[in-house]
């Protein structure tokens, strides 16, 4: 796809800069008072000094509040069912549906893994059951240290400490994918299917992310939407094979079950291809390398679907027969278009659908593309001439494009596949043809006819919405505060709904690198881990586990990654996933010039352990960060780990009340690069970080401020 439309300016509560001028005291500079616990921005008036009297400053301040390891439920967005949670839930991405719990008062009650735990499979699911036990055993391993052995053995055979894993009889309420969970004595894991199975093990492997036992209850839990992905451009910028299984084992962990990769683009054809090598670029996946990541996904119960876009985005073909590129009757070569006037062209993309389908014979589907083609026929009259010598007199220009995709159809179907497609050249009374019912489609774009008219023709559909869903490099992110306070996933991108959400099958987040070399792997791991988390909760469509994005940042820090993940936070770091103010965060700026974005550079970013994420201030100063430790604490020291834009001069102070501050560092000479501030020897709730001397020409940056009770190896 072509880079997204400018997103809209997002309305002026996300960005309200304050300006105030105050005298300065001479006591410690004051921020604004720990404001009252909401996600909403708080304004406040302040006095800021160091050393000497600093000018007005303004000031945008984002508060978050403090969410508990286990955390009661809370309303979901409009057109979600609220389910039922009962007790206080323990926490875990997604939320459970049910959770009863089974504790009391005097008695609380828990499960706990041991060293002699074991592992029962009944008898009757052994067999069927063989690769999930034997992930489960490994990641639990990786987890908690202990490696329980696999026993066959009826469920009643359990001892205290056992793991059962069972296969239950059909269930409605279950679905394919739901399954229950109950904790005690032992704890017992049953599904009607492997899918279900599967599923109950993350949650196992959630509640045991910090060590804790699982507490005493029982939890039925399944999802609201059976499709739930993540599609990433490997088109435009090749992923390693390495990094794609990381991606894979963190979407297994939020049980999300699709993976779409669009494997060709204008930057590149990123698959071997045995009939056409001539198309391929130097970085490219073998089809070995394929295989084995397809059977790594089939795995953890995800489906790997290929797209190669067509009739558009095919430079990389082109430049290997510049005979095939469409030219309008000026002569001109709008780059990736493939000329469906020619026989050849229908030749070579059937080799492409021939070869790649079988690549991936787990997929039921098959993605062409056909998005962002043609849009004004008039300039390609051999389109027209095309379209009425094969589809009658009556036909129209566009009637070539749509006669397009339903051969591709045909070819697809030929493979035992349901071919997919984007919605954006999909259009109303602009020819005689029209995409075949069969067809599902990927509704992304605003252009064309509307979902619900997509519906009434016949299509199954994906909400790929762009406002809501698309991550794009060097662009702009998902709005995930309003992702996870306001969008659920029938609400379409143009406000509407259908009026049988049974149509919808689901949504992914949509990585796009339309500027591959903006983001590293490592950054690009790290700005995922947010929205992809947002996005398991709201597919899921269980109640959410608390009420505003700003208090779900410690649900995800609670939940952590899959067993594996190489990057985590630091043990011991006070400041992992606590709640953060900011005197400013920079705005990314859309095309146009309108603010597209504030949460790229939150000052959520320097607390959540992501070694790709970063909280940016814009460019003036003074400016603060504020970290919320929820109780006092000895601080022993603080780490700071900068971008490039750094400060020069600064202060690390503590307070118990937000009000007044202690200063237990100033800095004059800093220089950025990773500084671990020792022998601070302070105590209090709240640590600020008081940054008054910029070392660039850019405001400031820091990927992450780390703050521990002893010193830290520097």
């Amino acid at each position: 796809m072509n880079p997204p439309e400018p997103r809209p300016a997002l309305p002026n509560s996300e960005v309200s800069p304050v300006t105030s001028t105050s005298s300065v005291t001479s006591t410690s500079p004051a921020s604004p008072a720990a404001p009252a616990s909401t996600g909403s921005p708080v304004r406040r008036r302040t006095v800021v000094q160091l050393g000497a009297a600093l000018g007005a400053a303004a000031l945008t301040v984002t508060a978050t509040p403090a969410a508990a390891r286990a955390l009661p439920s809370a309303a979901t967005p409009t057109g979600v069912p609220e389910g039922r949670v009962g007790d206080t839930a323990p926490v875990t991405i997604p939320a459970l549906q049910e959770w009863r719990s089974a504790a009391s008062g005097s008695n609380p009650g828990s499960y706990t893994l041991r060293p002699e735990s074991r592992l029962l499979l009944a008898p009757g699911a052994a067999e069927r059951l063989h690769d999930e036990a034997r992930l489960f055993v490994d990641e639990l391993a990786e987890r908690s240290g202990i490696r329980v052995p696999v026993v066959t053995a009826v469920p009643s055979a359990a001892r205290t400490g056992d793991l059962t894993l069972t296969l239950a009889a059909p269930n409605s309420r279950l679905g394919k994918e739901g399954y229950t969970l109950t904790a005690g004595r032992t704890l017992d894991l049953a599904a009607p299917t492997a899918h279900g199975v599967f599923h109950a093990t993350r949650t196992v492997l959630q509640l045991l992310a910090d060590g804790a036992a699982v507490p005493a209850g029982s939890a039925v839990d399944r999802p609201r939407k059976p499709e739930r992905g993540l599609m990433l451009d490997v088109g435009r910028k090749y992923f390693s094979p390495g990094w794609l299984r990381q991606q894979i084992d963190e979407m297994a962990y939020l049980k999300l079950n699709h993976l779409h990769l669009h494997l060709s683009d204008d930057l590149g054809f990123r698959v071997e291809s045995e009939r056409h090598p001539e198309i391929v670029s130097a970085q490219h996946y073998t089809k070995a390398e394929i295989t084995d990541l397809v059977a790594y996904a089939a795995r953890r119960h995800i489906t790997v679907m290929p797209e190669i876009d067509m009739p558009g985005h095919l430079a990389p073909v082109l430049a290997a027969h510049p005979e095939l590129q469409l030219r309008d009757k000026d002569g001109k070569a709008p780059k990736g278009f493939i000329d469906l006037t020619q026989p050849a062209a229908y030749a070579l993309l059937k080799d492409l659908i021939d070869e790649y389908a079988a690549l991936f014979p787990d997929s039921p589907w098959f993605h062409i593309g056909a998005d962002e083609y043609v849009t004004d026929y008039a300039a390609f009259p051999q389109l027209a001439a095309y379209a009425k010598e094969h589809y009658g007199p009556r036909a129209r220009a566009a009637d070539t494009y749509y006669g397009f995709v339903n051969w591709a159809d045909g070819i697809v179907r030929s493979h035992g596949k349901t071919t997919r497609m984007w919605n954006d050249g999909i259009h109303a009374d602009d020819g005689t043809l029209a995409p075949r019912a069969r067809i599902h489609v990927e509704n992304w774009s605003r252009a064309g006819i509307t979902p619900q008219a997509l519906a009434d023709r016949g299509h199954t559909l994906t909400n790929e919405s762009r406002s809501w869903t698309y991550y794009v490099l060097g662009r702009y992110k998902p709005p995930t505060t309003r992702l996870y306070e306001d969008w659920h996933p029938d609400l379409f991108d143009n406000g509407g709904t259908l009026t049988d959400p049974a149509r919808n099958r689901g949504s992914a987040l949509h990585v796009w690198c339309d500027n591959p070399a903006v983001d590293s792997e490592q950054q690009v791991a790290g700005g995922l881990v947010k929205p992809l988390r947002v996005l398991a909760q709201q597919l899921w469509g269980s109640p959410r586990p608390v009420r505003t994005y700003a208090e779900y940042q410690q649900v995800i820090g609670a939940v952590g990654h899959a067993p594996g993940w190489p990057v985590t936070a630091p043990r011991g770091d006070l400041a992992a996933h606590r709640p953060v103010a900011v005197s400013s965060v920079e705005p990314v700026l859309s095309s146009d010039g309108t603010i597209s974005g504030v949460e790229q550079f939150s000052g959520l970013n320097a607390v959540d352990g992501e070694p790709g994420t970063r909280w940016s201030s814009l460019r003036t100063d003074p400016q603060w960060l504020r970290i919320d430790l929820g109780t006092a604490h000895r601080v022993g020291s603080v780490r700071l780990t900068w971008e490039s834009a750094y400060a020069k001069a600064y202060q690390v102070q503590v307070s118990d009340n937000g009000t007044d501050w202690t200063t237990l560092r100033t800095v004059t000479d800093g220089r950025g690069g990773t500084e671990s501030l020792n022998g601070l020897a302070g105590k209090g709730r709240y640590v600020r970080l008081l940054l008054a001397g910029r070392g660039t020409s850019y405001g400031y940056s820091l990927y992450g401020v780390e703050v521990y009770k002893e010193d830290v190896v520097p």
